[in-house]
């Protein structure tokens, strides 16, 4: 399980005001971006949208999809381009991994969030960011890394809260200009072959099942291999693989590990959405966890719960016919970088990328906006995806389209 679960009690880490740290570090960011994660370009799309957005002096959110890790400095790169510094909302674990990572992130823009419950103080910065309306602000409303570009998880609706509240401020306030949102599709696509890099990958993961190397095409072995690792699960956690389409044993297991435990610590009571569900879990387990009084072997036993919980996120992220209903080079390295990520907690660069950044036209928030907007919710997802879908259009068919 990757280190994303901090049992102290959260501290909020508040954005960084000043301008010459982010545009210092963004200068290392395209180095690092191909050093690290093998991104060689970038292809900036539609940013006359947000140009027009920074001049007329409004409140910008940015939606981008996270389908890798490195989304944020990818967007770290859109901020050099057009000039100005962004915000980033980030989770708290990720100021929780050294004191020089948490140095960096915060320089870079980024200011934490608790994901396990409900954050005031975070919420308050980010609503302050657009009333001030001095820098652009980024929140990824898929909330977790997906590792499937081409197929978003449900946006969360926390973005509709804080541009409908930023927007109420402004006009209470008189200011000339309203708040906007901008979603922005990540697009990563492959420049170079990664086939063999992909069957070391399995290679290793059959050797931990004692299977002998087959000559079978990779599409095939990715498949094996899934089937494999979940039947492991199904093994652990029901006592036999199961029967039937994949996705409906993937959500079994979702229900089976998720079930009893909100019985055991929500007495029965289930939140609407997967990742509601979640957070309620995790929020009630780390209650006692944080105030440093359980005996240790309460202590572990949680660990484990928390273990299991992660599970069902890392089970949420194998959509059933991702694969098999379109084999593209970038679909088929995302399930391997996800099976290396899973059985291990890290993914090494297979091949490398180029990136497009497309930027969507605007969405004017209104004060009259009140509470969670599950319409907005739903266009800035249909946006994202459709920017995504047509790019894809475009690398299918050869176009080129200049911008």
């Amino acid at each position: 399980m990757q280190n994303i679960i901090i049992d102290q009690p959260y501290r909020f880490v508040p954005p960084c005001k000043g301008v010459f740290w982010p545009r210092a570090l963004q200068t290392l960011v395209p180095m690092f971006l191909r050093r690290k994660f093998g991104i060689e370009s970038i292809e900036f799309r539609g940013t006359g949208h947000l140009q027009s957005s920074l001049a007329s002096g409004y409140g910008i959110t940015l939606t981008p999809n996270h389908c890798r890790p490195c989304d944020p400095l990818v967007m770290a790169t859109l901020s050099r381009k057009i000039g100005r510094p962004f915000y980033y909302m980030a989770s708290w674990h990720l100021f929780m991994q050294g004191k020089l990572q948490a140095w960096l992130v915060n320089c870079l823009g980024a200011f934490s969030v608790y994901r396990e419950g409900m954050d005031r103080e975070a919420i308050r910065a980010a609503t302050d960011i657009l009333v001030e309306g001095k820098r652009p602000l980024v929140l990824f409303p898929e909330g977790v890394i997906s590792r499937t570009n081409d197929l978003l998880r449900p946006f969360m609706e926390g973005i509709s809260l804080i541009t409908g509240a930023a927007s109420k401020q402004r006009a209470k306030l008189s200011l000339p200009a309203s708040v906007v949102i901008h979603p922005v599709a990540i697009k990563y696509l492959l420049i170079t072959e990664v086939e063999s890099s992909l069957h070391q990958v399995l290679d290793e993961i059959e050797a931990r099942f004692c299977w002998q190397r087959r000559e079978t095409p990779l599409v095939e072995r990715i498949v094996r291999v899934g089937e494999a690792l979940l039947g492991l699960k199904e093994l652990e956690h029901f006592g036999r693989v199961q029967v039937g389409a994949i996705e409906q044993r993937l959500q079994a297991l979702i229900d089976h590990l998720l079930d009893r435990r909100e019985t055991k610590w929500l007495g029965g009571k289930r939140q609407s959405t997967f990742m509601g569900r979640i957070k309620a879990l995790r929020a009630a387990i780390l209650k006692d966890m944080l105030a440093g009084q359980l005996p240790p072997q309460e202590r572990a036993e949680r660990w484990r719960e928390l273990a299991d919980i992660y599970l069902t996120v890392q089970l949420s992220n194998y959509p059933s016919s991702y694969v098999r209903s379109n084999p593209t080079p970038e679909r088929l390295t995302e399930t391997v970088e996800r099976f290396e990520e899973d059985t291990t907690d890290k993914a090494r660069i297979h091949g490398r990328w180029r990136v497009i950044i497309q930027i969507g036209e605007a969405i004017e928030i209104g004060p009259e906006r009140n509470g969670a907007d599950e319409r907005l919710t739903e266009q800035l997802q249909a946006r994202v995806q459709a920017m995504i879908e047509q790019i894809n259009r475009e690398q299918e068919s050869g176009q080129s389209v200049l911008r």
